[in-house]
């Protein structure tokens, strides 16, 4: 008996000091849509005793993310590997890996309760992608938002201020966003613009894990050492947002549309004191309105509530009339554009008027010769309007202006059939804001022939290595394929660049050709022997190489 008495004391003791030291285990989430080496050189030098990791992407299930969110997992730490160069995605250069996380997916787990338990208890996230603690506001209080104010009413001085003010509050850089999506986070950690590769990084991690100083790994404390060795690679930290800043209320005015727990009703109720507020906020929250509603469908205008709600704003004339004097003050004709479709959308412009607005809009473009990729999509996609299109042959420009690549394509898109071969010399002019003229024009005006592909990709293979070919080459692999010569030019090219990025562009090209034409013995063998490798394994030049071999 006093055995027992003895013992289960200490089987009782041993049993909850086993459960205390799990409870006290912190779990490391990553979420790897491109690069494992951060991961694993985490996992290494992390032991098991203390840390467990979950790896949140499940390959083949685009909704793993939401997975995650209903599962039990809490993380202490977050690590997210992948590109991050737009601001949108973190996405993979891997052509086997699919899946990819949208910032916007972070918004709404972070807003509401569809991912009530998986974040909740961050104490450190690191972002290893380029820009992602990017401090470079992605929307600026340009002239015309300080124009505005003066409309409404405020002195010259007053609008300097109040426009630096809305600057602060919704400029919405990656950081920013970074900030909003993980509130109340210790310590992020990121890159401010080029972030290094897995195969760089990881060996970096390596030194900071072998150095003694990285035993607070979960705890939350910002670490100066490891911000340090990543420093000549731009890493910065930060903290997310708290409710004592003034970027607390843009956070609350992001989630009030992101929030899955409100319903259309009071979302709609949202946005229409949105919508009432001075034109240059409207103007600086613009992303999050037209996004939101784009995102209504028919089903969801149908209910009697969302009905009602829009018939509301519908019939707010002075919003209205504050809106479109601002969209036609814009100094951006994409800008104009956009506020405009939701004009429409809103029920504030007929098709006829918001017709009328768009003649007006190119008419003004065209003879104030804004340079404005937006407006050549715009006026391309508006094409199959007859009326608009008989409209445009009767424009007549200054002679000054026949040279000038944004007027050509935007007046061969509207009917003018003169003007394509001056557009599809752009692509390979080197001048990179033609070029992106150039690359809309031919998303909507595709190559026609095979002679017409060859002469293009002679150009550009004649072009020095540079980002601009880069383009050129990406924008060929979205046209119809070329014929034998024609691929014969773009092997060439492949053999004398010194760009793995261009060789890349050419892979892209070749991989949608048709293989029965081009595969030869001779052609993988000169892939194998002028390739650059690349520093991330295995490439689109690799599945290129292995398809021509099964041919």
């Amino acid at each position: 008996m006093s055995w027992f008495r003895v013992l289960v004391p200490v089987l009782v003791a041993s049993l909850f000091a086993s459960v205390d030291a799990s409870a006290e285990k912190k779990t490391v989430c990553t979420i790897t849509v491109n690069s494992p080496d951060e991961k694993q050189t985490f996992e290494r030098n992390l032991p098991a005793s203390d840390y467990q990791f979950v790896e949140l992407v499940k390959h083949g299930n685009p909704n793993w993310l939401a997975s995650a969110c209903h599962s039990d997992v809490r993380c202490d730490v977050l690590l997210i590997s992948g590109h991050f160069d737009g601001g949108t995605d973190f996405y993979s250069d891997r052509v086997d890996v699919r899946e990819s996380l949208s910032v916007e997916e972070l918004e709404h787990a972070s807003c509401s309760s569809s991912c009530p338990g998986l974040f909740s208890q961050l104490k450190e996230v690191y972002l290893f992608g380029c820009n992602t603690l990017n401090a470079e506001a992605l929307h600026s209080a340009s002239a015309e938002v300080k124009r505005s104010l003066v409309r409404s009413g405020h002195s010259p001085a007053d609008a300097d201020r109040l426009a630096r003010a809305l600057q602060e509050v919704h400029g919405e850089s990656n950081r920013d966003r970074m900030r909003h999506i993980f509130k109340d986070v210790p310590a992020i950690y990121g890159f401010s613009s080029k972030a290094p590769l897995g195969v760089y990084a990881g060996p970096v991690l390596e030194h900071y894990f072998q150095s003694g100083d990285a035993t607070g790994i979960g705890t939350g404390h910002p670490s100066s050492k490891l911000v340090g060795l990543f420093a000549p690679v731009s890493m910065t930290s930060t903290s997310g947002v708290s409710d004592s800043e003034p970027q607390a209320a843009h956070r609350r005015d992001v989630c009030e549309l992101a929030d899955d727990r409100e319903s259309i009703e009071q979302k709609l109720a949202h946005l229409h004191e949105f919508l009432a507020r001075e034109p240059a906020e409207v103007r600086m929250l613009l992303d999050r309105i037209e996004h939101y509603v784009a995102s209504l469908g028919d089903q969801d205008r149908r209910q009697p509530a969302a009905e009602k709600a829009l018939a509301d704003i519908a019939s707010d004339r002075a919003a209205r009339a504050r809106f479109l004097d601002f969209a036609r003050d814009a100094d951006e004709p994409a800008v104009r554009m956009r506020m405009l479709e939701v004009a429409r959308a809103l029920n504030w412009l007929t098709p006829t008027e918001k017709h009328a607005e768009l003649v007006r809009m190119i008419v003004e473009a065209l003879n104030a010769n804004v340079a404005d990729p937006a407006v050549v999509d715009r006026a391309c996609a508006m094409s199959r309007d007859r009326e608009l299109t008989e409209a445009f042959q009767q424009v007549r420009l200054p002679p000054a202006y026949a040279d000038n690549v944004t007027h050509a394509a935007m007046l061969a898109c509207l009917g003018r059939t003169d003007s394509r071969g001056r557009i599809l010399s752009a692509l390979s002019s080197g001048d990179d804001a033609d070029a992106q003229v150039a690359q809309v024009y031919l998303g909507h005006r595709p190559i026609a022939d095979a002679a017409e592909f060859r002469h293009v990709a002679t150009g550009v293979a004649r072009m020095p290595g540079s980002t601009a070919q880069v383009r050129a080459l990406d924008t060929l692999a979205r046209q119809p394929p070329g014929d034998a010569d024609s691929m014969r030019v773009l092997t060439d090219l492949f053999r004398l660049t010194k760009s793995i990025e261009v060789q890349r562009a050419i892979a892209g090209i070749l991989i949608r050709a048709d293989y029965k034409t081009i595969a030869s013995p001779e052609l993988v063998a000169s892939l194998r022997k002028h390739r650059i490798k690349s520093p991330a394994g295995d490439d689109v030049i690799d599945v290129l190489i292995k398809r021509l071999e099964a041919h």
